[in-house]
This record gives C-alpha cells, structure tokens and sequence, in this order.
C-alpha cells in the first residue's frame, strides 16, 4: 500500500492530488454506542422526549454530517456522496444506542471519514438533545467495520 502524505516536500500541508486515480465504487460501514442512563433510553423509546423523536433527528444530523464532512476535516476531499443511511438501534440489555452509517460514492477516494463523521454526528446529536436529563452519557466506540472500492480493496475488521 502506498502511503501519500498531507505535506508536500518543503513541508507545508497540502490536499493530496487524487487527479489520476481510478473512478471506482465506494463503500464505508462505521458504527459507535452511547450509553446512558437506562430512564433515558427508555424515554427514547416511548418517544417521550420533549424536543421529538431523538433518533429521527439524530438520524439527518448524521447525514447532513456525512455531507459537510470536507468542511470539518482540513485536508479532506468534497465527495459527491450518492447513498447515506443510518441504522439507530436501541439495546437496553446494555443501556446504549448504536449507530451503523454506511456511506457510498463513485469517486477518486474513499467515504471513510465521511461515514465516521456522520456516526460522530448522530451521537452527538443525541448526546445534545438529551444532556438536560443524562449529562453521564458516553459515545465510545466509533470505528470503522468495513470499506470497499479502490486501489487497497476491501477491508474488514475482524469479528473477533
């Protein structure tokens, strides 16, 4: 694999040119939890929350995220990202909400960052709509679970 550093030969950092490589298919799979107080997961639940159903809003903050994601990251390419989802599932056997994004283009790079932000995002957002009731909550986590298309491949975390 070859590595192409964000810094040119003098030193100063740069957005690496990704100009000659091949257009092919994309995918990143990423996931992270927040764990909480299970009073407020059980809120989440119900759909009790004063300020609407978290996980529907958690769910566009991801996406929106995955979408600005070059404007958060220096050095990060803008990608015409064609596919976004975010899969928000409660497990109260572990008092935490998990995020699975999947995020996929056709381009010159890959959507990894891209799909850890919108983890990030969705996590976040839930951290913030709730916070008044569990400032104790914990996003921990967030990694990534897959990636496919380009020069490296495919890749996978081990399951073990």
């Amino acid at each position: 694999m070859t590595y192409t550093p964000h810094f040119n030969q003098a030193g100063e950092a740069h957005m690496v040119d990704v100009g000659e490589k091949a257009i092919t298919h994309r995918t990143a799979v990423t996931e992270g939890y927040i764990t909480m107080h299970p009073e407020t997961l059980q809120m989440i639940i119900a759909g009790e929350h004063k300020k609407g159903d978290v996980l529907a809003i958690a769910r566009i903050a991801g996406i929106m995220a995955s979408k600005k994601t070059a404007d958060l990251i220096p050095l990060c390419h803008p990608l015409p990202i064609t596919h976004v989802e975010i899969q928000l599932s409660t497990e109260p056997e572990n008092q935490r909400v998990r995020c699975q994004t999947t995020v996929k283009t056709n381009g010159q790079t890959g959507v990894e960052i891209e799909a850890l932000c919108a983890t990030q995002c969705a996590l976040l957002t839930i951290y913030d709509m709730c916070k008044a009731v569990d400032r104790g909550m914990v996003i921990a986590s967030v990694q990534l679970l897959e990636k496919a298309g380009g020069k490296s491949g495919h890749w996978q975390r081990d399951s073990s």
